[in-house]
């Protein structure tokens, strides 16, 4: 058998059966400056697929910086949780935009908003979430936490703990995390691995700390690449050293 055989026998089988993926809003707005693209979509709702294909159990967590974030808010002027609050709504519109795509290509998805909207989609419950994701279905957790000063980083940390996934997967610009933004210093150096506290003690951007710290305390590894490069999903899935990988130390 072949390198390139192996390769492809080794994508056949996932290393983690139950995963969120988390998405930035902003990669939804492909190349323009505000809004959804529905090329990305389309590529997301793809690469999906492959994860589907393989049996394991999705579910994602998307933000809301490509129509409206909080902070942005609260920094012009306005009052800091109406301003999350309306960050929060905004998710739900990106969340549906992707349920769209994916059914738009037979994937079976379910929309469960943290803020109850019954008339566009379910109201979250650890119970539905988990019947969904048995049932085969992907799951998208809308509306954060329902709580203003939590960001959707937070929001896809504590998902994860509460459905028991296995893996959390940032999917960003970047392939894994630097210890400077790579998009400004050319000089940047990529992490393979990093343990929770020396995310935390370098002040490393890649999720918010509550974010960090909460999948610290609960041991829940954090798998960092571009989503950009078709397959990329699905190699982190298989357990590939993609990117950078985010454990404890114990794992290490």
């Amino acid at each position: 058998m072949n390198d390139q055989e192996n390769m492809d026998n080794s994508l056949t089988a996932p290393k983690y059966q139950r995963v969120l993926l988390k998405l930035s809003g902003e990669a939804l707005m492909g190349d323009a400056a505000f809004g959804i693209s529905t090329k990305v979509l389309d590529y997301l709702a793809r690469e999906i697929q492959d994860l589907v294909d393989l049996k394991v159990e999705t579910s994602l967590v998307i933000g809301a910086g490509n129509i409206f974030r909080g902070v942005a808010g609260a920094s012009a002027g306005m009052d800091r949780a109406a301003a999350d609050n309306m960050g929060m709504l905004a998710t739900v519109i990106n969340a549906l935009a992707l349920q769209d795509a994916l059914e738009r290509k037979g994937i079976p998805a379910r929309v469960l908003s943290a803020i109850p909207m019954l008339t566009v989609c379910e109201p979250y419950s650890r119970q539905k979430a988990v019947h969904h994701l048995r049932k085969g279905r992907v799951v998208i957790f809308g509306a954060g936490t329902a709580n203003p000063y939590f960001t959707t980083d937070t929001a896809a940390v504590l998902r994860a703990l509460e459905i028991n996934a296995d893996l959390v997967c940032k999917a960003t610009r970047v392939d894994g995390v630097y210890d400077k933004d790579p998009l400004k210093h050319k000089k940047a150096v990529r992490f393979s691995k990093l343990s929770f506290s020396e995310v935390l003690q370098r002040r490393l951007k890649v999720m918010d700390s509550a974010a960090i710290s909460l999948a610290m305390d609960n041991n829940t590894s954090i798998m960092v690449f571009d989503m950009n490069i078709p397959g990329n999903m699905k190699k982190a899935i298989c357990g590939k050293q993609i990117g950078t990988l985010i454990q404890g130390e114990d794992n290490e």
